[in-house]
């Protein structure tokens, strides 16, 4: 079992990286592989076009996000992490995103139903439960258990340094880890009992304008 921990900073050794580092030592010590993702300093925003339908694929191919589609497809579970800009998620892990989200939902790819996710924040003082909702949002939609620690998913600290000092923050991401680990192996075991995941329905559009 896999866990794809996607680092949503600019910077690629910063807060969020610290704490992706707890999850993935954790996770190691639950018996569960991890892979740190840096999405880089490049993602361009989704152009609507609709190109993934046919190409099972985003049709910009200067970022990391199908990169990203072709490891997550073989991952278990995702931690999504972003600094808090301007009381919201990073404008690069937004546009990363949309398009991986978008272009796996549109190309019938199943990469991520079903599989469970979460979403961790950073900031030096607030909007961090604002850019949870934002992220964890992406998994709702695509019929992912959210996984929770003890408290909101957050660390503070301008620096890695004063995020290690966040005795309370790094905790939580120990519990995090711990709670994804348990939810994999709990998915295992259903797995072995025979206990499928639900079938899907066809998708049904109801719009309010007509």
């Amino acid at each position: 079992m896999k866990v794809l921990l996607v680092n949503g900073s600019p910077h690629k050794n910063g807060c969020i990286y610290t704490a992706l580092e707890e999850i993935a030592q954790t996770l190691n010590e639950e018996g569960i592989e991890s892979e740190i993702f840096q999405i880089g300093l490049n993602a361009a925003p989704c152009r609507a076009c609709g190109a993934c339908t046919k190409l099972k694929r985003c049709v910009i191919n200067d970022d990391r996000v199908n990169d990203f589609l072709d490891i997550a497809e073989k991952c278990d579970g995702f931690i999504i992490g972003s600094p808090v800009h301007y009381a919201s998620a990073s404008g690069l892990i937004t546009s990363f995103m949309d398009r991986a989200f978008y272009a796996a939902a549109r190309s019938g790819r199943n990469i991520f139903r079903h599989k469970p996710g979460t979403a961790i924040a950073s900031a030096r003082r607030a909007g961090t439960t604002a850019t949870l909702d934002q992220l964890n949002k992406y998994f709702t939609i695509s019929q992912m258990p959210i996984i929770s620690g003890r408290y909101w998913n957050m660390i503070h600290g301008n620096t890695p340094e004063e995020v290690i000092q966040d005795k309370e923050g790094m905790q939580n991401m120990r519990i995090v880890a711990r709670n994804m680990a348990w939810h994999l192996k709990c998915r295992e075991a259903a797995e072995k009992a025979g206990i499928k995941p639900p079938e899907s329905e066809e998708t049904l559009y109801t719009n309010f304008i007509r």
